[in-house]
């Protein structure tokens, strides 16, 4: 039955338009099959940790990528590399792969690779994705900062300023110099735009240090990531399944929240409306959702329904991975009719009201209580309902997920490396490119008032000197003349004395000859 070759795999699954996900029913032997024409109505891979979602999410992007299917997904824990290569190409298929194949009905099963695109924001184990400042935009961006109203505000003052001035926000050294700016001449701006405190644009330029420090500076910049470069196909016609590595990134799960959240805005605003194609342009796989809602503002959760519910016409499928469908807001829920539910534990009373929330949301089958059924799950076991005909959900089915084709578990560094160097995508992305931007633009407006301000000192300072030489001048004048004046008046006055010396000592011979007789 099993064969160790690598070929194309032989399935029920492998139906024109169907991707076999595992056999269902009392034996396993009835076919669970998610058709491609509804697969762009989203879906839900949830369960407890170790109950088989990483394999779910394994086996779909596989068989997404064999019908010519383009896939992203965030690899959090670093397994999922293992799609670039065949589940084992020097040895014989595992026993519990081969039993359960049969089990399945699984007729011919074959290892292969799936053809994979190694991303990271941080450019270490994949090609560098980037994003500039102004195309994640305030909203993401404060939900990244967690900022507060006021200081949102702020953030927003900022960008529509830079906007209307036409200075470009690349990066972060762009928005710094964009806040300092605008805390500058705060006053200006008040007019046109509303109040700008400097505190609220200190705490903003102190949350973007700690961004910083977390490596978020390598995801700002450019070349941004083009669309068309997640959306490419093999030779053969498989779509290219992007692998996103995300267990470094998961240390700052508000940047990854935040990127992903990103990357589906970009995908609905540029993608053209196709209606409901015969399968998606691409399945889009959000792991560790929860991350994406967590303490999320009101606006984001609802621009984040918005494009759940909207972006299915433009051909793209949304898989929402967690532990419990309670970590999905309703709205968001309500619009995911694909699921797949691995095993559930409920040792608590809030794990138990979760449980039956996720055994409400299926519709019911009558062998079995559906949240009963989510307890007692075994490992690569789980309840699948999927939209059949018309769009209407599917009874529920307990389901035994098929195996994978490609390896389960890691590649090694080596691996990794080998298919990173043949990527056509490195030299697009390796390199930075630093273009002129709001930082340049305000750097040399700001030298070349600094430059206008010293040359009006120094012409300010020259001015004082000739000044203050003018105003000695003229009182060395006045001092002099006063020192003329003073000599000529001793010069009389010696003249007078001198007189009246000679007078008086005339007169007073006279006056002694006149007593004395002489």
């Amino acid at each position: 039955m099993a064969q160790n070759t690598i070929g194309r795999i032989s399935a029920p699954g492998d139906r024109p338009g169907r991707i076999f996900l595992g056999g269902g029913g009392e034996n396993y032997r009835e076919p669970q099959e998610l058709l491609l024409k509804y697969a762009n109505r989203h879906g839900l891979i949830a369960g407890a940790t170790g109950t088989g979602k990483t394999v779910t999410l394994q086996i779909m992007a596989e068989a997404f990528s064999r019908a010519g299917t383009p896939v992203f997904l965030a690899d959090v824990k670093g397994d999922l590399s293992g799609l670039a290569k065949a589940g084992s190409e020097d040895r014989p298929l595992h026993p519990k792969l081969v039993k359960r194949a049969d089990q399945i009905g699984l007729t011919q099963f074959e290892y292969e690779a799936a053809p994979v695109e190694f991303w990271d924001l941080f450019g270490e184990q994949g090609c560098r994705m980037r994003a500039s400042v102004s195309a994640i935009g305030p909203l993401a961006l404060s939900q990244l900062l967690d900022l507060n109203e006021v200081q949102e505000g702020v953030l927003n003052v900022v960008f529509r300023a830079a906007k209307d001035a036409d200075l470009p926000l690349v990066d972060l050294k762009d928005l710094r110099a964009m806040l300092q700016e605008v805390a500058r001449n705060a006053r200006s701006y008040a007019t046109s735009y509303g109040n700008v405190s400097a505190a609220s644009v200190g705490a903003i330029q102190r949350r973007l240090l700690v961004l910083e420090n977390q490596g978020a500076d390598l995801f700002f910049g450019e070349p941004g990531l083009e669309l068309g470069h997640i959306m490419r196909a093999d030779e053969r016609g498989r779509g290219v399944v992007n692998i996103l590595a995300a267990d470094k990134l998961m240390r700052s799960p508000r940047l990854y929240a935040t990127f992903l959240f990103w990357l589906l805005t970009q995908l609905f605003e540029q993608l053209p409306e196709v209606g409901d194609p015969e399968k998606p342009v691409l399945a889009f796989f959000f792991d560790e959702a929860h991350l994406l809602f967590d303490d999320a503002p009101k606006p984001l959760i609802d621009q984040i329904e918005q494009v759940a519910r909207l972006i299915r016409s433009k051909g793209v499928g949304v898989y929402f991975v967690t532990q419990n469908p309670a970590d999905v807001p309703d709205d968001v829920l309500g619009q995911l009719g694909n699921r797949v539910q691995h095993a559930l534990r409920a040792f608590t009373p809030k794990d138990r009201k979760a449980l039956r929330a996720a055994s409400e949301t299926f519709r019911p089958n009558p062998s079995f209580k559906t949240d009963e059924a989510i307890t007692a799950l075994g490992v690569g076991e789980a309840l699948v309902s999927v939209l059949e005909a018309r769009g209407v959900p599917s009874i529920v089915e307990k389901t035994l997920i098929r195996p994978p084709a490609s390896q389960i578990g890691p590649l090694t560094a080596a691996e990794r490396e080998k298919i990173l160097a043949a990527s056509p995508m490195k030299p697009i992305y390796e390199k930075t490119v630093d273009r002129h931007s709001a930082f340049e633009v305000l750097s040399v407006e700001a030298e070349a008032a600094a430059k206008a301000a010293a040359d009006e000192l120094e012409r300010t300072e020259k001015a004082k000197a000739v000044e203050k030489r003018d105003r000695s001048y003229a009182r060395g004048s006045r001092i002099s003349g006063r020192k003329a004046k003073s000599r000529r008046q001793t010069t009389s006055e010696t003249f007078f004395k001198s007189v009246a010396r000679r007078i008086g000592s005339k007169l007073g011979d006279r006056i002694m000859r006149g007593i004395f007789g002489r």
